[in-house]
């Protein structure tokens, strides 16, 4: 029986160029994740990038990361629904620190793909990254009807190719055991907005233990 990616029949494709329809000309995104920019998985992702590179839209820089939420538009002064501001970061960091998360291990897998991008596959057997969900989207988990897949992206596709035979060439990449990381913190990350697959820059830090956020280079601040 074909796997529901290889049934969808197309992967979407994706293009480089600006979205002002989306961004309305503000320069930031925002989001929560797990910072995974580690030597071993770094090398995972390159050596999948590699065998999937003919399927991949070209200069996709991002680190990988496992999104945990999407936040929004930075802004000091919100006026659309999708601005993020004070008042939606001081819920967020409100709601960790009522949860107080604990340190946790996961694993980094194989090769999956969604029809727009393949990538890694996480193992959370204690299910401490859908708490950490929970505590930044709220217990409705963000958009409804929204499946939420914890994972770690190779790229996105450049073009409508057949699923089945990507399919085909993601069962047939070579991987090694899981690589287990242990996690104690989320960190709030950015991307140019009119970049697609840009690099993520970090704005801040969570520490599970000391229950602070640690801003980075001072370039953007809420609180």
């Amino acid at each position: 029986m074909p796997t529901p990616f290889a049934a969808a029949g197309l992967t979407l494709a994706n293009e480089r160029r600006d979205f002002p329809e989306w961004h309305r000309g503000r320069p930031r995104y925002a989001l929560w994740a797990l910072d995974v920019d580690v030597a071993p998985v770094y090398q995972r992702v390159q050596a999948a990038q590699r065998h999937l590179a003919e399927f991949l839209l070209d200069d996709y820089q991002r680190q990988p990361h496992i999104t945990l939420s999407l936040c929004g538009f930075p802004s000091d002064t919100p006026r659309h629904a999708d601005d993020f501001g004070l008042d939606a970061l001081r819920a967020q960091l409100d709601a960790l620190r009522q949860a107080r998360p604990e340190p946790f291990e996961m694993e980094i897998g194989a090769l999956d793909s969604f029809t727009s991008a393949p990538y890694l596959t996480v193992g959370d057997a204690g299910g401490h990254i859908a708490a950490l969900r929970r505590c930044l989207t709220g217990e409705a988990g963000g958009e409804p009807g929204f499946i939420y897949t914890p994972h770690v992206t190779v790229g996105l596709y450049a073009d409508a190719w057949p699923t089945a035979a990507v399919q085909v060439r993601l069962d047939s990449f070579a991987c090694a055991a899981p690589l287990r990381l242990r996690v104690t913190g989320v960190s709030l990350m950015a991307y140019a907005a009119g970049e697609i697959g840009g690099a993520l820059g970090r704005m801040a830090d969570y520490d599970f233990g000391s229950s602070d956020l640690q801003w980075g280079d001072g370039s953007f601040k809420l609180i």
